[in-house]
């Protein structure tokens, strides 16, 4: 058993009630590998903004459980390094499926999990996300879950269709849960293909695709079911189409993608939602920087000089994110 106390890291309690009361949200940013975490970590450590480490179930077994811990320890002995006295930083499971595996996250010194039965009937979602809520809570260990359901696909996650939350279900479920925060559906979608071209609109001086926007009615219909309760979005990443247009002119093929608009989040970032998670986005800003290498300098092979600017890229990214989407710059000094 790792307590993550003893890694130097926080969970989302404290976190969230403060973002709550102070109309900003905690970016979530999924990690695969050292540079994204290294450009993570400059980054909330520049602009002192509180930080959520997500790791898929894909990205747990793709960079192995044991090294995980230890990057995340490393990961708040660098930030301090970096002149951030006093790092707030959470590792959390990002989409865990099964009491096991959340079980096990908790046992290796995560801070934080999540438990996704959203594609199961409502009765056993309740049970299987209190059975993971009762082992985590003993060690002090924050709960997510998640009612409605996201389309598109993001690692072993994946829906054809969408079902918003139900706003009359909300209250019922996170009190028979014990859930420290819930995922809810209004619009958002995983993945860098959010949206099919029938849903959207195209902007006839771009031609671009412009996606629905959110459902924030729903959200607001949440909120006041809810009061103060953290509200978290997935799928939320924006897929800046500057990088889109650099994948497709260094040999790539992403027709059509498109993401949520980064006015809707800073809306949604002013409400109850202080949590939002962003993992396509910094997938598109790594790999602009790297074709963009492989196709101006086709001789390089040092694999240096193609994830250093990846990683350039993705901090300044992430920085964005921070200052201007979700006003979490400041907030944990």
């Amino acid at each position: 058993m790792v307590s993550y106390k003893d890694l130097g890291l926080v969970n989302t309690r404290e976190m969230f009630a403060k973002a709550v009361k102070g109309g900003y949200a905690i970016p979530a940013f999924n990690f695969n590998n050292m540079e994204q975490l290294q450009a993570i970590i400059q980054a909330a450590a520049e602009t002192k903004s509180p930080v959520i480490l997500q790791v898929s179930k894909g990205a747990r077994n793709y960079a192995n459980q044991t090294l995980l811990r230890y990057m995340a320890e490393g990961a708040v002995q660098y930030a301090k390094e970096l002149g951030w006295e006093k790092p707030q930083i959470v590792l959390h499971l990002d989409h865990g499926d099964t009491f096991e595996l959340c079980k096990s996250c908790v046992d290796m010194g995560f801070s934080s999990v999540m438990i996704d039965a959203s594609s199961k009937p409502y009765e056993e979602n309740i049970a299987l996300t209190k059975q993971v809520v009762d082992y985590a809570h003993k060690y002090d260990v924050t709960v997510e879950a998640e009612l409605g359901v996201l389309a598109g696909v993001e690692d072993e996650v994946s829906a054809e269709e969408s079902h918003y939350t139900r706003p009359e279900e909300v209250i019922d479920f996170s009190t028979r849960s014990g859930c420290d925060s819930l995922a809810i559906s209004i619009g958002t979608s995983h993945g860098a293909y959010k949206f099919k071209p029938e849903q959207c609109k195209r902007d006839p001086k771009t031609g671009r695709l412009v996606p629905p926007p959110l459902a924030f009615d729903v959200l607001h219909e949440i909120e006041k079911k809810l009061p103060g309760f953290p509200i978290v979005l997935h799928g939320s990443s924006s897929v800046p189409q500057e990088y889109v247009d650099i994948i497709n002119a260094h040999g790539g093929k992403l027709p059509d993608a498109v993401g949520i608009p980064e006015e809707q989040l800073r809306e949604a970032s002013k409400s109850a939602v202080c949590k939002i998670n962003i993992d396509s986005d910094s997938r598109l800003a790594m790999t602009a920087a790297i074709r963009r290498v492989f196709d101006e300098k086709p001789g390089e092979f040092d694999p240096r000089k193609y994830l250093g600017p990846a990683r350039d890229e993705m901090k300044k990214l992430y920085m964005h994110k921070i200052v201007e989407v979700l006003g979490s710059d400041g907030k944990a000094e």
